[in-house]
């Protein structure tokens, strides 16, 4: 192979090594180093120097060893076979890896991405004589019990289709279809393509936010909405339930299709990941919740540069499935370690560093990383979608620290996670007060059509409500509750049915859990009527204690436990609960 360019390793600095003298590499160009053909990627060239930085531990490598080159860039295999599967941060699946080389992962270990042996049950949807594009569908595959598969012409192929082979089944490799290009040439397509990480995948058209992606989880899917397609942050300290609410979003939520990335995370909290996810079971239909993920793992003892390039990863493959028509959820946790391992990676090229010593370019690869999100027409004409979910870890709970600040300015949507709510076990623990979602004006049409013309109204008038609780406390804690006139008593009890009775979720409780849009209004209904009932009892002059002693509030936090999701006509029960309550009262204090 005397084409293949090569060069010399001159100096090594971790994970970054250095190529003296001029080569032919190419920028982002994927390179075999030295005997043990480790993987690596150029990240800089100069007319007398090549900078490489290797996705694996570089310890015993010397100068003098020789770099190879690949002649392409970091790619993935795109086939059927990635769900249902665990890959490290450059698509190496683990459990192959395991099989090879035992519970660590050793150096230059080489195995396919995706299983080429196996046999797809494969339906052909061309035939001979049609003319195809970039995107069009020449076969499905049944991927697993969940996904139907959808092999594509990649996008940058067009020609006419001069030969099929019949239904059947073949491996990823096989040859499907043979397409005559324009020039005359024939060109072979088989079930995989490569596609390099770190370029989006074309579409025809970008659409505006319209449809939310509901979670079941009320003080997501109420108070602050994503749409499909959207980008949320969820930061947050250690012990505040970061990683519980992605579990809850990937289990709950109308994706078809969940990636999540643990990008630097501890490896027993990985491990944890893999085992529940493994265990879980899809409510939508009753296989494993596996069958229509893929997880990539990271964990924060392996090398950084491969942390850096697993982000990219985890957004090519949800590119590919939303190419097909379907809707991505990514879990990415967390954006920190991989803005740390930026800062890393940063230091050793001596670059100038910039806040807290993150590279100057840290808000650009962020902004580029939460770009690629979006619902998109296809170029198949598919209308597909890929949401963001990051998880950020700002040391100390710090939310004024440059990642949590620059993740803000590209995000629509913040789930502020809170300390002292996560103490007091108050879950999911995001403060209703350091929130927002940008997206609320965009779905409430949505809103309005699917749910009820009165959905955004109630919304706002519980935010009120909050926003009132928030200001009385600055006084209660100056001077006591008690010198609060009735009124301003019963805000806060109102506020404190709103917090444990619809912002407060119980994940282990199988009605509490996931919550249905209708329930989720209905027992805004119910509370917003309790506050109007009880509001005409104080303006009559009847005082808090009466009010309270009679249990009602107590009983409407309960609705969220007391009300099955598959009986929802109970609600409409408290509404004459309330009314009863009023003239009990009015009865005993007449």
């Amino acid at each position: 192979m005397s084409n293949v360019v090569t060069g010399e390793i001159y100096g090594i600095n971790g994970p970054v090594i250095y190529l003296k003298g001029k080569t032919k590499f190419k920028m982002a160009e994927m390179v075999h180093v030295g005997k043990e053909k480790l993987v690596g990627e150029v990240i800089s060239l100069d007319k007398d120097l090549t900078t490489v930085q290797v996705y694996e531990e570089t310890s015993g490598l010397r100068p003098g060893e020789v770099v190879e080159s690949t002649g392409a860039a970091v790619s993935v295999a795109l086939a059927p076979g990635i769900l249902n599967n665990i890959f490290d941060g450059i698509e190496r699946p683990l459990e192959r890896i395991a099989d090879t080389g035992g519970a660590f992962i050793t150096r230059g270990v080489s195995v396919d991405s995706l299983d080429m042996q196996k046999l797809w049950e494969t339906h052909i949807t061309v035939s001979v004589g049609d003319a195809v594009q970039g995107g069009c569908v020449i076969a499905e595959v049944p991927e697993t019990r969940a996904i139907m598969h959808k092999c594509m012409v990649p996008p940058d192929v067009e020609g006419t289709v001069v030969s099929v082979v019949p239904d059947g089944e073949y491996t990823i490799n096989d040859v499907l279809v043979t397409l005559e290009l324009a020039d005359g040439s024939r060109k072979d397509l088989t079930m995989t393509q490569r596609w390099p990480i770190r370029v989006p995948r074309p579409v025809t058209q970008r659409y505006p936010a319209s449809v939310p992606l509901i979670t079941g989880q009320r003080i997501l899917d109420t108070m602050f909405p994503i749409a499909k397609g959207g980008t949320a942050a969820i930061p947050g300290g250690f012990g505040t339930g970061k990683t519980m609410t992605q579990h809850q979003i990937a289990k709950w939520a109308d994706a078809d299709i969940i990636i999540y990335i643990g990008c630097g995370e501890r490896g027993n909290e990985m491990t944890q990941v893999l085992e529940e996810f493994s265990e879980l079971v899809d409510p939508r239909s009753g296989n494993p919740l596996m069958d229509r993920t893929a997880l990539i793992a990271n964990t924060s003892n392996m090398p950084v540069a491969a942390r850096e390039a697993s982000i990219y990863t985890g957004l090519t493959l949800a590119e590919y499935y939303r190419d097909m028509g379907y809707d991505v959820a990514i879990m990415a946790d967390s954006t920190s370690r991989w803005a740390e391992a930026l800062r890393e990676l940063s230091g050793r090229l001596e670059e100038m560093p910039a806040e807290e010593g993150f590279p100057a370019y840290l808000a650009s690869r962020l902004s580029a990383f939460y770009e690629r999100a979006g619902m998109m027409q296809t170029l198949n004409g598919e209308t597909g979608s890929v949401s963001i979910i990051g998880a950020v870890s700002p040391q100390g709970g710090d939310f004024s620290e440059p990642v949590t600040q620059n993740t803000k300015r590209f995000v629509r949507c913040f789930w502020g996670l809170d300390k002292s709510l996560a103490y007091s076990r108050h879950f999911p623990a995001i403060h209703w007060l350091s929130s927002y979602s940008e997206y609320l004006n965009d779905l409430s049409g949505w809103y309005t059509d699917h749910v009820s013309p009165k959905f955004i109204d109630y919304r706002n008038r519980m935010m009120a409500l909050l926003n009132q609780e928030s200001s009385l406390m600055e006084i209660v804690k100056l001077i006591g509750g008690d010198v609060l006139p009735d009124d301003q008593k019963l805000v806060l009890e109102i506020a404190k049915v709103i917090r444990l009775g619809f912002l407060q979720q119980n994940a282990f409780h199988k009605d509490d859990t996931c919550v249905s849009m209708e329930k989720q209004f209905k027992m805004m209904d119910v509370i917003l009527y309790l506050y109007k009932t009880s509001r005409k009892l104080v303006a009559m002059g009847m005082p808090m204690s009466v009010l309270k002693s009679e249990g009602i509030f107590e009983k409407v936090i309960a609705i969220k436990y007391d009300v099955p999701n598959d009986n929802l006509q109970l609600l409409d029960l408290y509404k004459k609960d309330i009314d009863d309550f009023y003239n009990r009262v009015i009865e005993k204090n007449a």
